[in-house]
């Protein structure tokens, strides 16, 4: 079985993390969202709320499980015995961060990264980019699925 996790916070989930999972749906037999937890971050949605973006965007997908983690991403890997990480590109600094990243993984175990394009309508979102436009009161929905609604 080919098992790849995504990895993210997805503090939102945004039409770009919508994009690249739709797209690795098909080259795997199954993918894990992974959202990571990290006790040093801020973020502006609980992990509650994330869950449930992600699960409400995928509840037909049966190919897509969500799941959380803590610590290093191929000790993640190895315990869901995933041997794929699956990463979206949106230009070339993401490149750079990424191929760092996928080297050390690497070199760390024999995890295999592989790397998808954002579609180039969407490769301007980032989740950073949305927390702004909400924290500012600007319309958010044309950045995320519809199932990301801010009650508050």
């Amino acid at each position: 079985m080919r098992r790849a996790i995504f990895p993210g916070s997805f503090d939102p989930l945004t039409l770009g993390h919508y994009d690249i999972i739709t797209r690795g749906i098909t080259l795997f037999d199954e993918l894990l969202i992974a959202i990571g937890i990290n006790a040093d971050k801020k973020y502006m949605f609980s992990l509650e709320e994330r869950t449930k973006f992600i699960e409400d965007a995928f509840k037909d997908e049966p190919k897509i499980k969500v799941v959380t983690y803590e610590g290093l991403t191929v000790d993640f890997c190895k315990e869901v015995d995933a041997n794929f990480i699956l990463r979206g590109l949106r230009n070339p600094a993401d490149f750079e961060f990424e191929k760092a990243i996928a080297h050390t993984n690497r070199r760390l175990s024999e995890i295999e990264t592989v790397f998808l394009l954002t579609s180039s309508g969407k490769s301007y979102i980032s989740s950073s980019i949305v927390r702004d436009v909400i924290r500012n009161g600007g319309d958010y929905t044309v950045l995320v699925p519809d199932t990301v609604v801010i009650k508050r």
